[in-house]
Parts: C-alpha cells; structure tokens; sequence
C-alpha cells in the first residue's frame, strides 16, 4: 500500500535544502506544483518564479523574505505546526523572485500554479488567516484558510488542516474532479502531512465512482499524497493528531465540490 505512485516520499536535503518536489510533470498533471524546503538558520534560498505564482509558507521557524519590490523581516511564529496557531506566508507573482534567509532552522512549503500577473506580492500575517471548525462530532476538524478563493491569487488555493486523534477528514468523502460548473470544479490536489506523534501514520483512502482508482493509503510523517481524481478522506488513528496543507489548482480557481452520493447524508448533523 505505502508503495503507491500517489505516495510522494522525502528525500535526504539537497544543497537548496529541498527534501520533496511534486511538479506537473512528476505528478502527470497539469496545474500543482508543491516543494518542502528544510533550511538551517542562516541558510538562503533564493529562485525566480518564472511563469508560476507562488505561496511561501511558514510551516515552522523564522526567516527574512524578501521579493523584487517588497521584503518582511522576521516573520513566523511557530515553531511546529502543531502548536496549531496560523502561519506566515507570502504570496509571490509570476515573473518576480523571492529570498528566504532563515533565522532559525525552517521548514518551508513552496505552493506553486500558473500565475498571470494579476497581483502583487504581499505577506500574508496569521491575523488574515481564517480559522474555523468543520464537522461535527469526530469528523469535527480545524481549518485555516491561508489562500482561500475569497482572497487575491490567480491560481492557488492554500489550506491546512488539524484532525485530532480518533477522527476523519476531508469527510464525508468529497471530490473536485470534472470542470462543470456551477456544480463542480476541476482542482488537482496535494496533501501534505504531519503526524504527532511522528512514529505514527494516517490512513487517506482515494477513489473514483467506479472504482478504477481505489487505493487505500497509509501515509507517514513528512509525505505528499498526490490527488489527481476522486474521493480523498483521511482518518487520524487514536493517539495521532493529522496535520495536512492542502494545495489546489486548475483551470477556474473556485473550490466546488461534489459529495459522494453513498455518504452525503453525514453532511446532516444528527439531532442531540
């Protein structure tokens, strides 16, 4: 199970300081980029954004960022996702570059997509990120929308997520996988996890209506799920808090969903 191409394993740092890399070709997909950078304090990474926007976020750890017009000096706060407080990021446009010096040892995801032009860099502070519970019961979870469709960027959409030990999320089973709207978009997805205790592991199952893609994943401490398709629900086995960063992207940047029929009716909160 844990040798499925859906799985995208870390590897050891390269000099840049990058341990995992999901690209649209890598992935056989169109529109999602994603990396996880470990930088040593004082250790900079600096690249050019070519044809893609780009979101820089803070997983844990400070740094200085800076951009070809605007530049933010010690941000970050946390310093484990689990401390469950927002993160810093910083949006970057096409056609720009960024510089990430750490100030302490920092773990960086770098969320990429097409960008157009559309919008400036800026830094995006955990006051700006909205914070909400979703579900209920023990598929209750919680959500910080740190690039939602609500918010500037051409492509992307960025989300993390905290499912306490014992529950289920991304669920019930939703997919965005068919560009037919108002009804549903087409989003390509990954998933990027953590586990507390990181001994431990999450189980992540994807499938399609039919049945032509149905894997059942169980998924480690610093590994990407790919989510090309289909329905993606997660579960935290007790005594593991699951952490994930989400990244979307496709040809419209909206997330609609669709619910699988057998399981929709969870989205009714049974009366007390």
């Amino acid at each position: 199970m844990s040798d499925s191409n859906l799985i995208v394993k870390a590897h050891e740092a390269d000099k840049e300081g990058v341990v995992l890399t999901v690209t649209p070709e890598s992935a056989g997909w169109e529109y999602v980029g994603f990396q996880v950078v470990k930088l040593a304090e004082g250790q900079v990474l600096r690249r050019e954004t070519g044809s893609n926007e780009i979101c820089l976020v803070l997983l844990s750890g400070k740094a200085d960022v800076s951009t070809k017009l605007q530049s933010w000096q010690g941000i970050g706060e946390r310093m484990s996702v689990f401390e469950k407080i927002a993160p810093y990021s910083v949006y970057v446009p096409n056609d720009d570059l960024y510089e990430v010096k750490a100030l302490t040892d920092v773990e960086l995801a770098v969320c990429a997509a097409p960008g157009f032009g559309t919008y400036p860099a800026r830094l995006i502070e955990p006051a700006q990120v909205g914070i909400e519970a979703r579900g209920y019961g023990n598929i209750e979870r919680r959500i910080h929308n740190i690039l939602p469709e609500q918010e500037s960027a051409d492509s992307l959409l960025v989300v993390e997520v905290f499912t306490p030990n014992g529950h289920w999320s991304s669920y019930p089973p939703h997919k965005h996988d068919r560009d037919s709207l108002p009804d549903e978009s087409l989003l390509e997805e990954t998933y990027y996890f953590h586990v507390q205790p990181e001994q431990g592991f999450a189980i992540q199952r994807v499938y399609t209506d039919d049945c032509s893609l149905d894997e059942t994943l169980v998924v480690r401490d610093g590994q990407t799920v790919l989510v090309p398709k289909g329905y993606h629900p997660v579960c935290a086995p007790p005594g593991y808090e699951v952490y994930y960063l989400n990244v979307m992207a496709g040809p419209t940047r909206t997330w609609k969903f669709h619910n699988d029929p057998d399981h929709a009716w969870l989205m009714t909160k049974p009366r007390e």
